[in-house]
């Protein structure tokens, strides 16, 4: 089994990313390999709904750096994606590839568990982690609960694992969604009838 952290932030090495790996150490000492992938100094794009996906499952007319990691999702058993809140949004990187991940592959993430996390210096972070559930939801992804909602405080880097209770959290949601994904090994999900054109 395989678990990979995707870091929505612009930033390399800051907060959603000691965030996402923590929670990546918790799913790893449940003895699943674990993979953290930060966007940053990547290029991601938005969906432009060219329609180039739906006569070609699972890839994408964009040429940038989306593919290699989308595949990577693809294989993944646990998917967590981490975005710091930009004016009480997610991240445009994040999403941008949650959009032509999803759009492009359709009924492909069933079955597998995960969910987001959030990183904010005061507030926004209710509606971005909403925001990105609703991503898991469409997908048909299993997303464990945690002891509180995967979000936590920081703004300078580090400031973050000053959050006791946001780490804890994290921390929690790893190893849910550790067991859920072990209880679902081998579940085989109804697929999705084909799109009407």
């Amino acid at each position: 089994m395989k678990a990979i952290g995707i870091v929505g932030s612009p930033r390399k090495e800051g907060n959603t990313e000691i965030f996402v790996n923590h929670c990546l150490k918790a799913i790893a000492e449940e003895g699943i390999e674990t993979e953290l992938i930060p966007l940053a100094g990547l290029d991601v794009h938005g969906c432009k709904h060219c329609g180039y996906c739906h006569e070609h499952p699972a890839e994408c007319s964009i040429k940038d750096d989306l593919q290699p990691i989308h595949q990577k999702m693809l294989a993944a058993d646990i998917l967590i994606v981490g975005s710091p809140v930009y004016y009480s949004s997610a991240t445009a990187l994040i999403k941008g590839l949650l959009e032509r991940a999803g759009f492009s592959s359709r009924g492909m993430y069933a079955g597998k568990v995960g969910g987001p996390l959030v990183v904010a210096r005061r507030a926004g972070q209710d509606f971005t982690f909403a925001e990105l559930l609703y991503w898991y939801h469409i997908q048909q992804i299993v997303n464990p609960g945690s002891t509180y909602w995967n979000m936590a405080f920081g703004m300078g880097k580090g400031e973050v694992t000053k959050d006791e209770e946001g780490m804890n959290t994290a921390w929690n949601f790893g190893k849910n969604c550790a067991a859920v994904a072990k209880k679902l090994q081998g579940y085989k999900p109804t697929p999705l009838p084909p799109l009407k054109k």
